[in-house]
């Protein structure tokens, strides 16, 4: 009974000498001079490259680059507009395995994807909010930054939030999986017919008269428009502390959003195999998807930013679950304002 009772008191001290480490000598309340607070005084126009993103889509995971572009028209509206497409052909899943595996002579699609739209401010205000600042000194650099609880400030702000109704319209195009689209859908490669109503093969002999199955893959584009709504909160604002900290910022623009979209035109190519083509027909696919995401920007000439979503695409049926992440990095941004003032002597 000894040993036990001995490393427990071992245990004890230990997290007393913890706590005693964690405590700090400088928890001294700090002064601070406001430089501004003016959440409507941020730039116009961002441009923000996108040098990754990630999105794990059943359809088609992929990874590749973007670029997107985001203009505040007053307090009025929002204008956005983004572009991204994969890497190379091995960061295009399906398409990497269609070029590989397919035994058809459906041509891979690229994966590639487009959206453009505005968000109108049904609601842009102010209101009295606090932001949580770290109190950081220049000898914290390196390790002595990275071995600390950083300490933090409760300041005071203005926070402006605008209610927005979004719309806009998106293009996008993949390659998919017939078979897994197939066996989604609780259906056998039977409903692929051609002109005359013959099926196409199940199977085939390879060099070695061995049967396999038949690999199917084709192309999927969809074109249609989302409508929804979205909440942002926009921070900027600067405090000059005393002497032991730097100054301390918070300029953050985050956007949470919830689409509903609508795709009236969604196509898959039909399937050539030896010559003859296969009606996609059969397939079954939904004009209806939705998503929500969030995306993060700062407020400076050159910045980063980032941006997620989750939903379910419009396409083939059981096939349209994505997530999506993705890292801007650099974030240019400008207010357009290139005049100034000149008087006469």
């Amino acid at each position: 009974m000894k040993r036990p009772r001995i490393f427990l008191a071992a245990g004890m001290m230990f997290l007393c000498l913890c706590s005693l480490a964690q405590s700090r000598k400088d928890k001294n309340p700090v002064t601070y001079e406001e430089l501004y607070d003016e959440p409507y005084q941020i730039n116009k126009l961002f441009v923000q490259f996108q040098p990754m993103y990630g999105e794990l889509y059943v359809s088609n995971v992929n990874a590749g680059f973007g670029l997107e572009a985001t203009y505040f028209w007053k307090d009025k509206m929002t204008f956005r507009a983004h572009g991204r497409l994969t890497y190379f052909k091995r960061f295009d899943f399906t398409r990497d395995l269609a070029e590989k595996n397919s035994n058809v002579q459906n041509v891979p699609n690229v994966f590639n994807y487009y959206e453009a739209g505005a968000t109108y401010h049904i609601k842009d205000f102010e209101e009295s909010s606090s932001t949580k600042m770290f109190l950081y000194k220049k000898s914290y650099r390196g390790a002595r930054w990275a071995s600390r609880v950083p300490l933090t400030a409760e300041i005071p702000c203005k926070v402006r939030k605008i209610y927005g109704t979004r719309l806009g319209g998106i293009i996008f195009d993949t390659s998919v999986d017939i078979n897994r689209s197939l066996e989604a859908q609780d259906k056998t490669s039977d409903v692929l017919v051609d002109t005359d109503g013959n099926s196409i093969p199940a199977v085939f002999t390879d060099g070695n008269g061995e049967e396999q199955e038949l690999d199917i893959y084709s192309g999927q584009n969809v074109a249609g428009i989302y409508v929804g709504g979205s909440i942002s909160w926009i921070k900027n604002v600067a405090v000059d502390f005393d002497s032991k900290y730097t100054e301390g910022v918070d300029d953050l623009i985050f956007t949470a959003f919830l689409d509903i979209i609508v795709a009236p035109s969604v196509g898959v190519d039909d399937i050539r195999y030896n010559g003859v083509v296969y009606s996609s027909d059969a397939l079954d696919t939904s004009i209806i998807g939705f998503r929500a995401g969030i995306d993060g920007k700062f407020n400076r000439t050159w910045s980063w930013g980032y941006g997620g979503e989750v939903g379910i695409r419009p396409g083939l049926k059981g096939r349209g679950f994505y997530a999506l992440v993705k890292i801007s990095f650099p974030v240019f941004s400008t207010n357009l304002d290139y005049s100034v003032e000149a008087f006469g002597k």
